[in-house]
């Protein structure tokens, strides 16, 4: 990988990779050179097998201008977009973040998190997922490895699987699942696994996956499995933890149902069902 890009940004680091692109810790040269002491940021830049493809940079950016229709303190903040002249690929550019994501804290923690740990995560994550839906954006690939906990909070990233609804951000480079064999076993619904479309019901499925995981320390399926056709009547095989309150337990169940027309709770219910139970004051009379 070529160290230089855009004739400003040196690349310091890989920091992680995925299916579509690699993220870089790279350093702003511009801002250093006037004197900003934090001119570290992160690059995300598409891999060599799609970077040959001749929409790839187009692609790269519905990425961004994905990102850039949803603003929420719980999404990484992006700088800018950019073409590199000398080899002709995109580059996204965006804060440089610290900490684990949620796969290294479920390695840590497999017997799963108490529930307070569970709201300081799930109801931010649960946050900028019904503030992208309102702004017509999906985010495609819902699983412990794009969120990360840092030192900022909890932070969603990697827009690259995803897509506007219908009638949002129309004319952006059309982006097909099955051409980057996309989904993701034990995070993916079910009909997204027989190539059906993305939508709203399969991004709560996804995120029920994700806190079922982080409550209990284990997936609700075993993502071995083939996704079935049909979608019969299951539950979850795990028993309700003590520690989580029964009606956040059955809104669970409810988000992770096979079929998605059973899926009659909604990501804002959910996270209703996972806020801290209000306190009762209670006033003794006066004798």
């Amino acid at each position: 990988m070529p160290r230089l890009w855009g004739g400003r940004y040196r690349l310091e680091r890989l920091l992680g990779a995925g299916g579509m692109g690699a993220v870089y810790c790279a350093r702003d040269l511009l801002q250093e050179q006037l004197g900003d002491p934090y001119a570290d940021v992160a690059l995300k830049i598409l891999n060599d097998e799609l970077a040959h493809a001749p929409d790839a940079n187009a692609l790269l950016f519905n990425e961004f201008a994905l990102m850039r229709q949803v603003r929420h303190p719980n999404l990484v903040h992006l700088y800018s977009f950019g073409i590199d002249p000398e080899h002709d690929r995109g580059f996204i550019v965006m804060e440089l973040l610290r900490g684990p994501t949620l796969d290294r804290v479920l390695c840590e923690r497999p017997l799963g998190l108490p529930l307070h740990e569970l709201q300081e995560i799930g109801l931010p994550l649960l946050s900028v997922l019904a503030h992208a839906h309102q702004h017509g954006v999906l985010h495609g690939d819902i699983k412990p490895g794009n969120v990360l906990l840092s030192e900022q909070g909890v932070r969603l990233f990697d827009f690259g699987l995803g897509q506007s609804e219908a009638g949002q951000l129309q004319g952006l480079a059309s982006l097909s699942r099955t051409r980057f064999n996309a989904w993701t076993p034990g995070y993916a619904a079910p009909e997204l696994r027989h190539g059906g479309p993305l939508t709203r019901q399969a991004e709560l499925y996804s995120v029920g996956c994700l806190l079922h995981e982080l409550a209990t320390g284990k997936p609700p399926f075993n993502p071995r499995i083939p996704a079935l056709s049909e979608y019969p009547p299951q539950r979850s095989p795990h028993k309700k933890p003590r520690h989580l309150p029964s009606q956040f337990w059955s809104a669970l169940q409810t988000a992770i149902k096979q079929d998605p027309k059973q899926r009659t709770v909604s990501i804002e219910q959910l996270s209703e069902a996972l806020k801290p139970a209000k306190k009762r004051w209670c006033f003794k009379r006066g004798t």
